[in-house]
């Protein structure tokens, strides 16, 4: 099978910019944009934000270096001992994916076909190099380095519409997925069929290969 027996169909993609296992399916997503036919949308439900925040205590730092190298066994994604030094070690700090959502959200507002561009940066921002992302100062860096300066304003100070639309956006996100019988992310869902989230970590033509059925 190829791409190219696609027909139009939209793919969601539920995800969170603080889950690792997001992060290692970040090539199958970004793939499956690449693919004529297939319109990919993704919708972050906040699985990690605000009071599902959660401290990075050297318990939790642990659990997720061990899960890091999995993902990075199985996807190639890079988790650099910078990360692992700067942002897994900081006891300081909060596994806090709020501030992370909102600067997608607005690039979504405005750029919406940047916005895998966007989590793609965030990403790298936070497992290569080792930059604190929940920082709203930082996210607009990473947004700037796109060349969407105008989000990067928005994104260094909040304003009550953006956090209104983030907040709108997760909580929807969150219904959708009770609704589907999920609950982790990522989670690919096609004509509201969800589909096993291991296909994202796999061969790219076996995903392509379960999506032919479904899109026919």
């Amino acid at each position: 099978m190829t791409a190219d027996m696609l027909p139009n169909a939209q793919v969601t993609v539920y995800y969170d910019p603080l889950c690792g296992w997001c992060y290692g399916a970040t090539p199958s997503v970004h793939k499956l944009g690449e693919q004529p036919g297939l319109n990919v949308e993704l919708v972050p439900t906040g699985l990690f934000a605000g009071a599902n925040a959660r401290p990075m205590d050297a318990r939790f730092a642990d659990y997720a270096w061990s899960a890091d190298q999995r993902i990075e066994q199985l996807t190639g994604q890079r988790f650099s001992e910078r990360y692992r030094e700067r942002v897994l070690a900081d006891r300081a700090a909060l596994l806090d994916s709020r501030p992370a959502t909102v600067a997608l959200t607005a690039v979504a507002l405005t750029n919406p076909t940047r916005e895998l561009h966007a989590l793609e940066a965030v990403q790298k921002a936070r497992y290569v190099e080792g930059r604190d992302v929940t920082d709203y100062a930082v996210l607009a860096e990473v947004i700037a380095g796109l060349g969407l300066e105008r989000v990067a304003s928005r994104v260094t100070a909040p304003d009550s519409a953006l956090l209104a639309a983030y907040e709108a956006r997760t909580t929807k996100a969150r219904r959708e997925l009770q609704a589907l019988g999920a609950t982790g992310v990522p989670t690919l869902v096609i004509r509201g069929r969800v589909l096993e989230s291991q296909l994202l970590y796999g061969r790219f033509e076996d995903l392509l290969r379960q999506l032919q059925p479904l899109v026919t």
